[in-house]
């Protein structure tokens, strides 16, 4: 496969930059919301943090998680990092995966159940804790990976 140029590498890693921060501000913004729901005694305060939330899981998780993952996969594949060449990429497709399931399916789901529970806790806001804790952790051992790429290349078999 033709690799790319270095300025449309860069373009690239940009994008991806860009689409993981948001990522990470997204996830900051899940934490002080959900730690509000979960101490505030207003009705009206708590189903406007689900509110929030929801709209969030509908629309920055999700164009912020196609985005890193579009442009994580084209870094792979355009580039000599490749998908399976290293083991810090493959660990982080398998966090991307979670951060996939997590974002996708569970932030929203989550928090629309909170938002038909009308105003009151339930099991539903200890899975979004969850969901959060990890999708956050994910982010950032990410990041680390990004950084220090630990594990180093894969050997290969010799046909």
């Amino acid at each position: 496969m033709k690799k790319i140029t270095l300025q449309q590498r860069r373009i690239l890693l940009l994008l991806h930059i860009l689409f993981a921060a948001i990522m990470f501000g997204v996830q900051v913004a899940f934490i002080i919301l959900a730690l509000t729901a979960s101490v505030t005694d207003d009705a009206a305060m708590l189903r406007s943090c689900y509110t929030i939330m929801h709209l969030l899981a509908d629309s920055s998780v999700r164009a912020s998680t196609i985005g890193t993952t579009v442009t994580g996969i084209a870094l792979s594949v355009l580039t000599s990092w490749g998908l399976f060449r290293y083991y810090w990429v493959i660990a982080k497709e398998m966090l991307t995966l979670l951060a996939i399931g997590i974002g996708f399916i569970g932030l929203y789901e989550w928090t629309l159940r909170g938002l038909d529970d009308n105003g009151s806790l339930t099991v539903h806001h200890t899975w979004l804790m969850i969901g959060i804790a990890l999708q956050t952790i994910s982010i950032i051992i990410m990041y680390i990976l990004s950084v220090w790429k630990p594990g180093g290349k894969r050997k290969t078999p010799a046909l």
